[in-house]
């Protein structure tokens, strides 16, 4: 057993830090098993050792957040409690830095300052910097369509890049929606709306109005890529598990100098009529071993939705990890090929 006692300096940050009627210290103690106790502006830790340097490492990272300005919600205590396992499982990401601090990737913009909250979300972030293509792959409700809509709104403020072009494959998810009326934009507004929800979440929405009017924005639909080069831009595709191999090509080659790119997708959730192969998954075979290219695989322990979404997706990998399983016995005891 472990007894550690931390003291933060800033007094008028300890409410905000341990929570209103110490809530931030509770989730911390149902989640690692140990006790956190308040006095003044310590806070005591007891139980076993890897726990509480865990519990250490979470509450010097939120303060340090409320000393950069940020507010804390509990999905950020949730975040912190990741990285600092993450950490204690020694991945290369995220970093240590001196006094055993976290160092979490952000992503920020004036509207809004975005911090990863798992280890897979700042690995992101992170291959988002030094890669040009980077591939996020992983069910709903890890944030790899949110954070690349994000990195890209942050490059465009910046001046990193002249354009923001966002993107996806015009596909239904299994329903048939029919003739939709109105101009080719009110058509496809639809498929793209979450890639504006994001926008408008990181930029003001005047911000966000000035650029599609003036094209330093574009959002259009996959086939509106083919036959351009698209340079000094960040260039966003998501969905792609619903593009053709064709389809892939196309765009991974209308990347031009001084560009990034951004791919997105879950494989599981292809919505290609039946027989025909996802883009994606075809790219991500290819393109393993090319340099400049980054993938980064999230999974449903990674999901910051409501934690019940993560117990959705784990319930659907298992099934279908129990359906192939059960179709390999049959085949293998059938004596077929397959």
């Amino acid at each position: 057993m472990t007894h550690l006692v931390l003291a933060f300096e800033d007094n008028r940050l300890i409410g905000d830090l341990f929570g209103q009627f110490d809530q931030n210290l509770a989730l911390i103690e149902q989640r690692l098993g140990v006790d956190a106790m308040a006095r003044g502006n310590q806070v005591t830790l007891k139980g076993k050792h890897r726990q509480c340097e865990q519990a250490r490492h979470a509450l010097e990272a939120l303060y340090q957040r409320l000393q950069q300005g940020h507010e804390i919600h509990p999905a950020d205590v949730d975040g912190a409690l990741r990285m600092a396992a993450a950490a204690e499982a020694q991945l290369p990401l995220p970093t240590l830095e001196p006094r055993s601090r976290l160092a979490f990737a952000q992503i920020a913009t004036r509207r809004k300052t975005l911090v990863a909250r798992t280890a897979a979300q700042d690995a992101y972030i992170r291959s988002m910097d030094r890669a040009d293509l980077v591939f996020g792959t992983g069910p709903a409700g890890t944030g790899k369509t949110f954070l690349a809509v994000a990195y890209a709104a942050a490059l465009l403020e910046r001046g990193d890049a002249a354009r923001l072009i966002l993107s996806r494959p015009a596909v239904e998810a299994g329903e048939r929606l029919g003739f939709l009326p109105g101009d080719m934009k009110e058509k496809v507004d639809p498929y793209l709306r979450p890639l504006y929800d994001g926008l408008y979440e990181m930029m003001s929405p005047e911000k966000v109005d000035r650029g599609l009017q003036s094209g330093m924005i574009e959002v259009a639909p996959l086939a509106f890529m083919r036959g351009r080069t698209l340079s000094n831009a960040v260039i966003l595709l998501d969905e792609a598990q619903n593009t053709t191999t064709m389809q892939m090509k196309m765009f991974l080659t209308r990347l031009g100098e001084n560009s990034k790119m951004i791919v997105t997708g879950d494989p599981s959730q292809v919505d290609l009529p039946p027989g025909q192969k996802s883009g994606l998954r075809e790219a991500l075979g290819l393109l393993r071993e090319i340099e400049g290219v980054a993938h980064v695989e999230f999974t449903e322990a990674d999901v910051v939705r409501h934690e019940l979404v993560g117990r959705i997706v784990k319930a659907y990998d298992d099934a279908s990890r129990e359906a192939l399983q059960a179709r390999e016995r049959r085949l293998e005891a059938s004596g077929e090929p397959e």
